[in-house]
């Protein structure tokens, strides 16, 4: 293969390897905007992946399987919530107990319904890819960037729509407000906890769905290794990308150009000129590398973590 076709099946599998870390990553910049740290990203996408897929297997329909995946990650996201917010519990603690217990749960549920398996029947009406008109015949570039499925288009509708809601309506003034200066947005009549339920939950809906888009797109099953760690991923892009939601998804397709290359290596031949073990490990190295270089120097928003107590200054 030529260099440009090479570079083309890459890109374009970097494009579906991101969509649900750019859904993921932005569910994560409204959460932390509001002022709450969210770790239970990963809980929330495997929890999405498992309800999106148990409803297309049971209904044959991808679009009500998505909507599920939307529902379960809102009411999953309340439990942390709940803890977070109603109850000052630390932020991280109940992200990690959102982990558990969506896992945990998601794989005794798999088992119970599909007969003692650790993964679900295959999905046979999986979404499938759209080719823009006109656009997907050019040449390279239309494989890399008009032949997608209809998530990944559904992905950047949402970015900008996302950057339009926080940045230019009283809405995202309000969310960004009491995520840096909770006691200030309090005084100005801003309802702290309320906000802050709205970011949290909408966080779990956006990653409910990239949960989704994973198993309805690429393993058209749902097992124990479906997310692998895609939620700690996109919790490392919402860092990357400075909490901004253009930020975000730039940086959730650095990452997935990193899980593109690996999953193109073997057929592309490169695996023979470097171990198999070190491309399988490239994303996660690179998620590591970011988080050392960028974690001390990036400034999220400064009340994020701080639980907030009516009065309190």
């Amino acid at each position: 293969m030529d260099l440009m076709n090479n570079a083309s099946i890459i890109i374009h599998n970097a494009v579906v390897y991101s969509t649900p870390l750019i859904l993921t990553a932005l569910g994560g910049v409204y959460s932390e905007r509001s002022g709450v740290v969210n770790i239970g990203l990963e809980g929330l996408m495997v929890i999405g992946a498992f309800s999106g897929t148990v409803t297309t297997l049971l209904t044959g329909s991808p679009v009500l399987g998505i909507v599920t995946a939307v529902l379960a990650g809102v009411l999953f996201s309340l439990l942390h919530a709940v803890a977070s917010v109603t109850y000052h519990a630390n932020q991280v603690v109940s992200g990690v107990a959102i982990n558990f217990l969506a896992i945990g749960l998601s794989i005794f549920l798999t088992k119970q319904m599909f007969d003692g398996a650790a993964q679900t029947s295959t999905i046979k009406s999986l979404i499938q890819k759209w080719e823009v008109p006109g656009l997907s015949q050019i040449p390279y570039l239309g494989k890399m960037f008009f032949i997608a499925y209809p998530t990944s288009y559904l992905a950047i509708g949402i970015v900008l729509l996302s950057w339009y809601v926080l940045y230019k309506t009283p809405f995202g003034l309000r969310l960004r407000a009491v995520g840096e200066h909770p006691a200030a947005a309090d005084t100005l009549g801003i309802r702290v906890s309320v906000m802050r339920y709205l970011g949290v939950m909408i966080s779990g809906g956006l990653a409910g769905l990239g949960g989704a888009v994973i198993s309805l797109t690429t393993t058209s099953n749902f097992s124990y290794s479906t997310i692998s760690g895609q939620g700690f991923i996109a919790l490392a892009a919402v860092i990357f990308g400075k909490w901004h939601p253009v930020g975000a998804m730039l940086a959730a397709l650095f990452f997935g150009l990193a899980q593109a290359i690996n999953s193109s290596a073997q057929v592309l031949g490169y695996s023979n000129y470097v171990p198999t073990a070190f491309i399988q490990m490239l994303p996660y190295v690179l998620t590591l590398i970011v988080l050392a270089g960028f974690v001390g120097r990036a400034e999220g928003p400064k009340a994020v973590g701080n639980p907030y107590i009516k009065g309190s200054r």
